[in-house]
């Protein structure tokens, strides 16, 4: 047996020993997350502090948990597929679409409180005007060339919304933005300025764009398999039980309250586009869940 086939066996094992075990109530649950794809990924550690004190909140009803990255690294197309039979992992996050409720099992509460809708973009240094010229309107911006990360879910959001887009991994955006290979990288007002902090030196041109703000509902989940009822419920009703006593607001402000100051959203220009992924099912009308920074 190859040693990637090892790994994925021992995985494997620990989950349904987890499985067996939670089940009864006598050992501590494993909860297996995506692991980070490099040193300077950072864009997920708020989400597992989300998922350890959603467990921690039920912990007097479901009892001992263990989380833990999963021991290889994927990209999000990846963990889907190996989701879905709860092999290598077992929770996840990621945006929601029609088709990933109906294959996994969504916990409908937006992480971030929807904050990822709203896009600020990475930019060449010396491009500034030109994306000030092409963003007056939304057929002025499709113009502009955008770049995204394979096998993420907004690429199919863009295409809908006819922009050019180009795919790679997601380290190599960056270094791609600064050479000018495309226009904008749209990002999180959650992820830029940490991610601009992170690589601005070694990347010299590398820019944060002044003006626009692109906006579209993108709620971001965490996700079981249909078949991890168990594990889904505990999530579920520790989030609701933050929410209730106020810990989910305390912490969406805590890691995000600067960040969103910094990015002057009321100043920007803002351009919405269709998600024509979004399910039926998405509890917009829910305004505890959810975070408008444009009704401020």
């Amino acid at each position: 047996m190859n040693k990637s086939a090892c790994v994925r066996l021992s995985v494997i094992l620990t989950l349904l020993l987890g499985l067996s075990q939670g089940a009864l109530g006598n050992t501590a649950y494993h909860y297996v997350y995506p692991a980070a794809e490099s040193e300077n990924d950072h864009r997920f550690d708020d989400l597992v502090t989300l998922l350890s004190e959603s467990l921690q909140a039920t912990k007097p009803e479901y009892g001992d948990y263990v989380i833990e990255p999963a021991q290889q690294t994927m990209n999000e197309s990846r963990y889907l597929l190996e989701l879905k039979d709860s092999r290598l992992l077992n929770i996840i996050w990621t945006s929601t679409s029609v088709e990933k409720e109906t294959t996994l099992r969504p916990i409908r509460i937006p992480l971030r409180k929807g904050l990822l809708g709203y896009r600020i973009s990475f930019i060449a240094n010396g491009t500034q005007q030109k994306i000030d010229r092409n963003s007056q309107s939304l057929d002025a911006l499709r113009t502009l060339s955008i770049g995204q990360g394979r096998g993420w879910g907004d690429v199919e959001l863009y295409r809908y919304n006819d922009f050019k887009v180009m795919e790679s991994q997601y380290e190599n955006l960056f270094k791609l933005t600064a050479a000018g290979r495309f226009d904008l990288f749209p990002r999180g007002v959650n992820e830029v300025f940490t991610e601009y902090d992170v690589r601005h030196l070694e990347l010299p041109a590398l820019a944060i764009e002044e003006n626009l703000l692109i906006y579209y509902p993108w709620p971001y989940y965490f996700f079981t398999s249909r078949t991890n009822e168990y594990l889904a419920a505990r999530v579920e009703k520790g989030l609701l039980l933050m929410i209730k006593s106020g810990r989910f607001d305390e912490l969406f402000q805590a890691r995000h309250g600067d960040t969103i100051r910094k990015g002057r959203l009321t100043e920007r220009r803002v351009i919405k586009i269709i998600n024509p992924l979004l399910p039926e099912s998405t509890p917009l009308d829910d305004s505890r869940l959810w975070y408008d920074p444009l009704a401020k």
